[in-house]
């Protein structure tokens, strides 16, 4: 029976089996472990039904086991050296995106140790590589076998640790030590003798692992299982590369206590060559010695980081290490850092462009720093502001503005100022600058007009804008916002200005520094936008971010011209006045503007973008300094400003230092200045008023009232009233800020009387309150007498209500509401009509609000009399306060329960003694 069960199981698994191996090659772990358990015999027998070599699946399982061990055998695992470990000793995988946000530093670092640091978690050299001719036999390599001919065999067989080979029916054979070729060559003949009529090729099936040390300053120092191909760099990657200290240029081969070679890992990292790179052997130590001297190379090289010296290195050798230099680089004015016999830092200038110099030892400790090339450009010129395409173009001779702005379609934008252009150049040594105005419209119409400037090299064509950005210097009371958060968005508006103030002359401005109030730079740069152009700076210098200038309107007057003014004062001095004009009065754009040459009243008119429509044309005002007997004095001359502009010579006069134009407005000159009327008049709407007109004035002129007007209750508002009730509210609130966060400090047993954090909310709600700029007037009184008249102001607003019948309870009353207007009632009567006051009212303080806008207090009763039964208005609204000192019932039985208690502990006290 056992026989019989025996049978069917070893049918069984010779299906399995024979299906597992046609299907793949190998045989798979759990089918190993099943056939493994087998006896010899049975192992025979199932490998003989199933018609396979039993030396084939021997060889499988061999494989396998082999497999197995390796892996068993590998030794630690080496993971990169800024992995974390949990608490189970897992290494922690951090996020690739994670690694790449980190901040690198700008400081050289070591060089090449970077390369063996980041070696995988595990080092396993691929198999799978062409077997060198002098590899050399040895215990431990499987070799395959296979015979065709008049037999056909395959078998693969281990290198026994006595140096043999066992091949079945043949014998054993002696091939340890032999190099590959050899042992191909041997083992074939011998074959060939014993069996004849059959060709011979022998492969290796497997390599031999072996077992070498990894010391010295190793990150991983230790005995490492590699196999027989691995070489001295293939071992230094299996211990996790170098640490800090080890030497790259140092590393020694020692077998049987001899040294063999000694690798330079600077010859495979720079020059690529890998030929001391020699295979190792078992029992074979890598030692890493400490590292050497070392210099630093930093500057405009091609890879700055930190070198390790070898004997003898020049600066020449220490350049080519790091690359070479770029060339941006200028090595005449080479800096170097030695440390001198005092241990103290020396500095040492070399000209690298010198061959003797190059050919001077470097000293460990050495700080090279290879400076950069100035990045002013020698022939060109460069243009700024409202063009298509700013920046550097090639100069030539003869050149003019016409050759780089030939077309103002294609060249200017939209909005470019065709009037007005300036060319500041250079002049001596000193980088002093003098400043050409032109017409890029004249320019371009007439190529043979003065417009048309000759250039000269490193000329700078500024090309301004006809928009004006606002800045922070000029926001109205009107803009401003009440709540916290709005005005916090108008101070980060504020303060966006001024930001892109600050980058632009970031870009063009000068090598000198432009002070700003903002510094919001993390918060707004996000709202900026990048443009794809690099641009040079006004002075010279490049910039690697920039803004999108169209979209910011960045080519006004102010801020192309800061830098230029700022120049021309700097430039004045004793004997040498400062080359600047202003202009003031009915401009487009009053300011101070450069003194160009030969600039005239209406160059300077038309530098301010021409003439307001209210200037005055038959005199305008030239203030001057005169000195006389060593003294300035202020000259004043009137110039006809219509023949200026006509080019006459004797109006149109030529401008000096510091003048200043004065333009006037015409007399009387007045906008549309336009008030509305709304509700209750004949002909409600806007109106535009004369100067000096009143409201009665426009009331009789718009024919009145009509017969259900309520006069009495008029709202008259005025802008410059909300700007006034801003300021006030403003105030009020930081005020009472204050007063409340210097209560809230003083403390009543650790309890604070106020509760700041409400406070502040109240706060809020006050700031919340929007101005409504209302002027109390009587009306009657207005339209009846002209002596209580009211002069008209632009943006003025006179409201007149349909006639009202009703009289407004608020406040503190049981139920707050209107009711209708009976003359006969008085205040008492209507407070009683809202359900009389509430006990937290304040009635000492009641008040009535007139529909004017007027507030009448009644007089206050006494023992003989009521209180004053002042009449009541239709449209009046009664208030009833809030008594801040109110103290409710709970609170009062409270504090009088604490003082009765407090007094019987006193008498308790005085009855004892």
């Amino acid at each position: 029976m056992k026989k019989i069960i025996f049978k069917i199981f070893l049918g069984c698994f010779a299906v399995f089996l024979s299906t597992s191996l046609v299907a793949a090659t190998q045989i798979s772990q759990q089918q190993i472990e099943q056939f493994k358990k087998l006896p010899p015999s049975q192992q025979r027998a199932l490998a003989q039904s199933m018609g396979v070599d039993l030396n084939t699946i021997n060889a499988q399982i061999r494989r396998s086991t082999s497999d197995k061990e390796e892996v068993d055998q590998t030794t630690q695992q080496v993971y990169p050296r800024d992995t974390q470990f949990d608490q189970f000793g897992n290494p922690i995988l951090t996020d690739a995106l994670e690694q790449e946000e980190e901040e690198e530093s700008d400081e050289p670092q070591p060089f090449g140790y970077d390369i063996f640091a980041n070696a995988p978690a595990t080092f396993a050299p691929t198999m799978d590589i062409a077997i060198p001719q002098g590899y050399v036999i040895g215990s431990g390599d499987v070799l395959n076998i296979q015979i065709f001919g008049k037999e056909n065999l395959e078998h693969e067989l281990p290198v026994s640790r006595e140096g043999q080979v066992l091949i079945p029916t043949l014998g054993a054979y002696n091939v340890s030590g032999m190099s590959f070729p050899e042992m191909k060559k041997y083992l074939s003949s011998k074959i060939k003798d014993k069996i004849l009529g059959v060709d011979v090729v022998i492969t290796l099936a497997e390599l031999r692992s072996m077992r070498v040390f990894v010391l010295g300053d190793a990150f991983k120092p230790g005995p490492y299982t590699l196999s027989s191909l691995s070489s001295i760099t293939h071992a230094i990657f299996a211990a996790g590369g170098i640490n800090d200290i080890g030497s790259l240029r140092n590393i020694q081969l020692k077998r049987a206590g001899k040294l063999i070679t000694t690798l330079d890992l600077y010859d495979l990292l720079i020059n690529g060559d890998s030929s001391n790179d020699i295979m190792l052997q078992s029992g074979d130590v890598v030692f890493i010695t400490p590292v050497g001297k070392r210099v630093t190379v930093d500057g405009e090289v091609t890879r700055p980081a930190i070198y390790e010296l070898a004997e003898n290195e020049t600066f020449e050798t220490a350049i080519k290490m790091a690359g070479g230099l770029l060339p941006s680089a200028y090595p005449s004015s080479t800096v170097v850092e030695r440390f001198n016999k005092q241990n103290l830092r020396s500095l040492l200038n070399i000209d690298l462009s010198q061959k003797a110099s190059l050919k001077k030892s470097v000293q460990g400790g050495d700080y090279i720093r290879v400076m950069k090339t100035s990045e002013q450009f020698a022939q060109s010129v460069t243009i700024i502001g409202a063009v298509s395409r700013p920046g550097n173009y090639q100069w030539k001779k003869g050149q003019r503005i016409t050759d780089l702005l030939p077309n103002i379609n294609a060249y200017l934008l939209p909005d470019a100022d065709l009037s007005y252009a300036l060319l500041i150049r250079e002049k001596g040594q000193g980088r002093d600058i003098e400043v050409l105005q032109f017409g890029l419209f004249n320019a371009v119409s007439d190529h043979a007009s003065a417009d048309n400037l000759v250039l000269e090299p490193r000329d700078k064509i500024l090309v301004f804008s006809n928009d004006e950005k606002p800045t922070s210097e000029n926001v109205s009371l009107e803009s401003l916002a009440l709540t916290k958060e709005e005005l916090l968005e108008k101070e980060k508006d504020s303060a966006k200005i001024d930001y892109e103030d600050r980058l632009f002359w970031q870009q063009y401005g000068t090598d000198q520094q432009i002070d700003f109030v903002y510094e919001e730079k993390d918060e707004l740069e996000e709202q900026l936008k990048l443009a794809s152009q690099s641009m040079e700076e006004l002075t010279g210098g490049t910039v690697t971010e920039e803004l999108e200038l169209r979209e910011l309107g960045l080519f006004s007057r102010k801020r192309l011209l800061t830098p230029v003014i700022q120049q021309l004062k700097r430039q004045g001095a004793s004997g040498e006045p400062i080359q600047l004009v202003e202009v003031a009065g009915e401009v487009k754009f009053p300011g101070t503007y450069p003194l160009a040459s030969n600039i005239t009243v209406k160059d300077l008119v038309i530098a301010a973008g021409g003439l307001m429509e209210s200037a005055y044309l038959d005199k305008a005002e030239i203030t001057r300094n005169v000195f006389f007997q060593g003294a300035a004095t202020k000259e004043s001359k009137n110039v006809n400003l219509k023949s200026a502009l006509a080019g006459i010579a004797e109006s149109n006069v030529l401008l000096q230092s510091k003048d200043r134009l004065n333009v006037h407005q015409i007399p009387a000159w007045q906008e549309n200045h336009v008030i509305e009327l709304r509700g209750e008049f004949l002909f409600p709407g806007k109106y535009t008023i004369r100067r000096g007109e009143t409201l009665g004035q426009l009331i009789e002129r718009v024919g009145g009232f009509t017969d259900y007007a309520y006069i009495n209750g008029s709202v008259f508002t005025r802008e410059k009233l909300k700007q006034l009730e801003l300021q006030n509210l403003l105030k009020v609130s930081a005020d009472l800020r204050m007063e409340i966060a210097s209560k809230s400090l003083a403390q009543s047993k650790g309890n604070p009387m106020i509760d700041y954090d409400q406070a502040k909310k109240l706060l809020a709600d006050l700031t919340k309150v929007k101005p409504i700029g209302r002027l109390v007037i009587d009306l009657p009184k207005l339209v009846s007498n002209g002596d209580f008249d009211v002069l008209l102001e632009d943006g003025d607003v006179l409201y007149v209500p349909t006639r009202q019948n009703s009289i407004n309870v608020i406040g503190q009353v049981q139920l707050a509401s209107s009711h209708l207007y009976q003359k006969e009632l008085s205040v008492e009567d209507y407070l009683r009509l809202s359900g009389g006051a509430k006990k937290q009212a304040d009635e000492d303080r009641l008040y009535v609000i007139r529909a004017n806008g007027s507030v009448m207090i009644p007089s206050q009763s006494n023992w003989f009399s009521e209180r004053d039964t002042s009449t009541l208005n239709p449209g009046d609204t009664l208030v009833i306060p809030l008594d801040s000192e109110y103290m409710d019932n709970l609170t009062l039985w409270a504090t009088a329960t604490q003082i009765v208690y407090q007094a019987a502990v006193a008498i308790a006290a005085v009855s004892g003694i």
